[in-house]
């Protein structure tokens, strides 16, 4: 083992040590909503786990996944309509033929369409090179003929990168990818042959994956948890401009005994909407690269 490697991505920052700057009208807290809307491979592949799945096909986790799709995504669409709030919507190409006009609606809200991979019943960490570029190249496709344009942002199915990842995301045309949660402040990344690309925070506490399916938490407190982070980084945001992200699966936060607290918990921040920056992504990652700020 090379006790020395590492990634050559980012040098050690120290967030004190950073110049201060500030989001539009001068808020120092963006907050943003990425909404995983995810298609699975049925009989096969990878998939979030409501109880240990038998022998494929895995009905019972299948269609508990499904169900996000169907129904809990529209109920999450109400819900942010409701509170106007807009969303970042982190989509799986191959929704389109699956679900037909699920993504469309997300369209008509004007929410921005994130790039996430084929499909989440595949990981791009494992693939060579060329298969990965095969992959983004892909995804961008397909979401380009859907919206009119490719996205600007990408996060890779099951937070899965390769020791390439940020270099193909970067050839292929994308500003900023969301996988790396190191940081409450976007930061810029070395890509080969002199090039580089943004990062914007995304959760892995504040997830409902992690929290949930992997940790055992009930909805209340999974929004108890989302209205204890917001207040702590609004008022730290005082000192420091910061990013606040959540990240939501309809199949698991759509369900009603879980939809109730998340609405209790984005209403309290909808409530403070005077204070702060309630955006997108691609929003943040623009105005980063409009004032060149960031730490390297």
């Amino acid at each position: 083992m090379d006790t020395n490697a590492g990634h050559g991505r980012y040098s050690y920052s120290a967030l004190p040590d950073r110049p201060v700057y500030d989001w539009p009208e001068g808020k120092r807290l963006a907050v943003y909503v990425g909404l995983n809307l995810e298609t699975f491979a049925f009989g096969q592949g990878l998939g979030a786990e409501l109880a240990p799945g038998g022998p494929q096909p895995d009905v019972l986790n299948y269609a508990w996944r499904d169900w996000g799709n169907r129904v809990g995504a529209w109920r999450i669409a109400e819900m942010l309509d409701a509170l106007a709030m807009p969303a970042s919507v982190l989509v799986n190409s191959n929704l389109y033929r699956d679900c037909p006009g699920l993504i469309e609606a997300f369209r008509a809200r004007g929410d921005e369409i994130v790039g996430h991979g084929r499909t989440n019943a595949e990981r791009q960490g494992t693939l060579d090179e060329a298969a990965e570029r095969a992959l983004i190249a892909e995804t961008t496709a397909v979401i380009a003929a859907q919206e009119g344009r490719p996205p600007s942002g990408w996060l890779g199915p099951w937070i899965s990168q390769s020791r390439v990842t940020p270099d193909l995301l970067a050839e292929s045309g994308y500003r900023y990818l969301l996988d790396w949660d190191h940081d409450d402040q976007p930061t810029w990344f070395a890509t080969r042959n002199g090039g580089r690309i943004l990062t914007v925070p995304y959760p892995q506490e504040l997830n409902d994956v992690p929290a949930i399916v992997a940790r055992k938490e009930t909805g209340r407190q999974f929004a108890d948890a989302i209205v204890d982070a917001f207040d702590e980084m609004l008022e730290q945001s005082r000192r420091a401009p910061l990013v606040m992200g959540i990240a939501l699966h309809p199949y698991i936060v759509g369900r009603p005994h879980r939809l109730r607290p998340l609405r209790r918990a984005l209403q309290h921040i909808a409530d403070h909407r005077g204070d702060i920056w309630l955006t997108t992504a691609g929003a943040i990652a623009d105005h980063i690269v409009a004032q060149e700020a960031g730490p390297r």
